[in-house]
Order: C-alpha cells, then sequence, then structure tokens
C-alpha cells in the first residue's frame, strides 16, 4: 500500500510539475521561433533594401554583380528585362531553376496585388522609383520555404524585373537546434523532477508510515494488555459457578480488580487518543506549584513507607511566582513519576523531589537511587506501552504512563527528558513556562 501511494504521488507530482514547464518550454519556444522568424525576415527586407537602391543606381546590371551576390550563397536571382529573361540566367538555367521560379511568380501574383506608383496598399509594399514586395512561400517542388521579393523598376520606357529567392534551410536549422535543444533540457529536467518527487514523497509519506507502525504496535499492544485481565476474568467467572460461598468471594474480588486494572487502562488509552486527536483537555489556572508538590508526596507517602523508602521534597525557600498550568494533569504527571520511582527503587532507597524557577521556567526533577535506565532504553522510555523490563506481566504498569506525562508536558509547551542520577538511578526532569498558554 505505501508503495503504491508513494508511486502515485510521484507520479502526480513528477507529472504536474512537467506538464507546467514543458507547456512553459512550449510558450517560450513559440515566442522565440516568431521572434527569429520576425528578424529573419525584416534582415531579409533589409537587404532587398539596399539592392533595390544598387538596381536603381546602376544603368545596367552587370553579369559579374549577379554572380558575385549569387556567389554569397545567400540569395538566387531571376532577371527579366522588358519580359525577356536575362543572358545570365539563360546560362544558368536548369529545369529545377525554373520551376522554383516559376512557383515563385506563381504565389507572388496570386497572393499580392500590385500597387500602381506612388499609393501604398500595406505594410508590405516599399515604393520608390519602383515598387518591391517581399513574401513568404513553400515550394511544391522541392518542399523547402523560400523568402522571395519581386522588383520592378520603370525606366524609360522599360521594366525591369527582378525576383530574389532566398532558401531558409539556415533558419530552419536554427530552430531545428533550438527545438532539440528544449527537448534535452526538457528529459533531463523532468528525469531530475522524478527523482527529487521520489525523495520528496518519500519524506513526506516517512511520518504517515511511522505513525501507521506506531498505530498498529499500539493496538497489538493494546490487545496483549487487555488480554490478560479478560483471561482472569473470564477464568475467574467460570471457577466462581462451581466454587463454594467461601471462594466466590476470593474470585469476585479477583474480578473487581482485574476491572479496575482494565478500566485504568482504557482510560490512560482514551487520555493519548485525545492527544492524538489534538483534543487534549487542558484547564489553566493559576496554581501554586510548591503546594502541589507537597501534596504529591504526601499522597505517595503511604505507599513509600511500605517499600521503606523516604521521598524527600527539595523546594526554595524564596516563595515562587504563581503558575499558569492546569492542575489536575501536572498533579497527574507527579504522580506517574513518583509512581514509577516507587515501583523501580529497591527497599531502603530515597527518592528526590526538586522545584526551581528560572527565567520565566518552572523545573521540576523526580530523582531515584533505583535501577536506572540505559542510554539505549532512555530514548524509548516515553514511547507507548514501553517498559525497561522485557515481562508485561507486572501487575499496575501498563508503560503507558511516561507517554501521558510527555503528551501532558508537551500540551503546556514545556519539555520532559530523563537523565542518570549521580551514585546511580534516574532522574526524570520537566521544564515549562510559567504563564504561557497550552499547545494546540
Amino acid at each position: 500500500m505505501y508503495k503504491k501511494v508513494h508511486l502515485d504521488l510521484t507520479i502526480l507530482c513528477a507529472g504536474i510539475t512537467a506538464a507546467i514547464m514543458v507547456s512553459m518550454s512550449l510558450i517560450y519556444l513559440y515566442i522565440s521561433e516568431t521572434e527569429l522568424h520576425r528578424n529573419h525576415f525584416n534582415s531579409f527586407k533589409n537587404d532587398m533594401n539596399t539592392i533595390v537602391m544598387n538596381l536603381e543606381g546602376q544603368s545596367t546590371i552587370s553579369m559579374g554583380w549577379l554572380s558575385r551576390m549569387e556567389a554569397q550563397g545567400k540569395y538566387t536571382f531571376y532577371v527579366l528585362d522588358n519580359g525577356i529573361p536575362y543572358l545570365y540566367n539563360i546560362l544558368k538555367d536548369n529545369p529545377e531553376k525554373s520551376a522554383l521560379f516559376d512557383e515563385a511568380m506563381e504565389a507572388y501574383k496570386n497572393h499580392f496585388v500590385i500597387a500602381p506608383s506612388g499609393q501604398k496598399q500595406n505594410s508590405l509594399y516599399s515604393f520608390f522609383y519602383s515598387f518591391h514586395i517581399e513574401y513568404t512561400f513553400t515550394s511544391a517542388s522541392t518542399g523547402n520555404d523560400y523568402y522571395g521579393c519581386v522588383i520592378e523598376i520603370d525606366k524609360n520606357s522599360s521594366t525591369l524585373q527582378v525576383t530574389i529567392l532566398s532558401l531558409l534551410d539556415s533558419l530552419e536549422k536554427q530552430i531545428f537546434r533550438q527545438r532539440l535543444r528544449f527537448l534535452f533540457i526538457n528529459i533531463i529536467a523532468i528525469f531530475l523532477l522524478t527523482a527529487f518527487s521520489w525523495i520528496f514523497t518519500g519524506k513526506l509519506l516517512k511520518p504517515i508510515l511511522e505513525n501507521q507502525k506506531k498505530q498498529a504496535q499500539f493496538i497489538a499492544s493494546a490487545s496483549h494488555e487487555l488480554r490478560t485481565p479478560l483471561a482472569v476474568i473470564l477464568s475467574s467467572a467460570e471457577s466462581c459457578k462451581e466454587a463454594s460461598p467461601d471462594k466466590q468471594s476470593s474470585f469476585l474480588d479477583t474480578i473487581r480488580q482485574e476491572g479496575f486494572r482494565m478500566s485504568a487502562l482504557i482510560e490512560d488509552m482514551l487520555t493519548l487518543s485525545c492527544s492524538d486527536s489534538q483534543k487534549f483537555p487542558v484547564r489553566m489556572q493559576p496554581v501554586e506549584l510548591d503546594t502541589l508538590l507537597l501534596n504529591s508526596c504526601e499522597a505517595f507517602e503511604a505507599l513509600a513507607r511500605k517499600k521503606s523508602i523516604a521521598i524527600l521534597p527539595d523546594l526554595p525557600e524564596n516563595s515562587l511566582p504563581i503558575c499558569s498550568c492546569d492542575p489536575d494533569r501536572i498533579k497527574q504527571v507527579i504522580s506517574i513519576l513518583l509512581h514509577n520511582a516507587i515501583s523501580y527503587t529497591k527497599e531502603g532507597g530515597y527518592i528526590k523531589l526538586s522545584l526551581a524557577f528560572h527565567k520565566e521556567q518552572f523545573y521540576i526533577s523526580v530523582s531515584d537511587n533505583g535501577i536506572g535506565i540505559s542510554d539505549e532504553e532512555k530514548g524509548k522510555v516515553f514511547d507507548r506501552f514501553y517498559r525497561a523490563e522485557k515481562s508485561r506481566s507486572t501487575k499496575g504498569h501498563f508503560g503507558l504512563g511516561l507517554s501521558i506525562a510527555y503528551e501532558i508536558i508537551k500540551s503546556h509547551n514545556g519539555t520532559i527528558g530523563v537523565r542518570d542520577t549521580l551514585g546511580g538511578g534516574s532522574t526524570f526532569f520537566i521544564c515549562f513556562p510559567s504563564n504561557r498558554p497550552p499547545f494546540k
């Protein structure tokens, strides 16, 4: 599923980007080719103006001049003097050339109306003592495109008609090379865009894939945790049918205890579910944190006394500013940390609960001299259903407490972490601002 979505997103992203890029390239090519045609045609017209001026200044057209002009390789001339082909053309005439000039004259006669001297029919006409018209046509015999120019000069009752053709192969080659360059650039760009889209969409999907894995792991772990109390409840209920009244009371107590255990687990799971859906309930109030911590210590004194563990509050002597937080949630975090510390501290140990204030930040730490947490496990302790011990059979511990603590502190724009206690054990530390609105 992930690979298919990854591929589909890559194709979509690369396809849209490539389509935009190709469209822009085609637009640019159209503008560029239009400009090339315009510039090339204007250059041809300028050359024709120069030739017309030379012809107007000559009494006769020499064969040497025509030969030199054609030798440049740009233009081909066909001259009629009073309708009779010029000697130069008779000497160099061939069927292909004659057919080409016939097509040029046919295109000229079919598409243009010759204006009387002194009048201007459109922007293509230029009038002096003569007139000349430039145009473009495609030869049916050769299949090539040409620029054509027909010049007529009237002098002393004689008419000189000169037809000039210019093959557009250089322009077409230039356009072809430009198209090839753009094709090559677009192919390379599409390849790079596809590679980029693959990497980019992969990074976008990575958090989703990780969340999917975490969700699957969460469901598997929750199922594992719920299966044990359910099995105990079903077993006790089955045994209760055949047990004596004295034994039934014991089975009912077991069912009740496992029911409370399941209720606590479900409550924790609902809390984390609210966090995932950005609906984590936080009610900010002005709170005296030192009083809240002392109350938390008192609540756990009886549990700690059973294991001969001392809870040592370490509060500043000076009065602290009021903290804006959710007292129930912060107390829940302290309770989670104290309960874990008592569970993993050996008899006769100690737990130290500290509070400090510095630069508009409150700092709370819970230290113990218990079994400690390895460096490898420090990065996993806030994962859901993770516990340092491999067995999941410890009563009262589902591996969700620290995950809930993490979400609560996160909702207060704070941070929570763990480090080693000097001399052995673990220290969980919390830092959050004194008067900042909750994270949303």
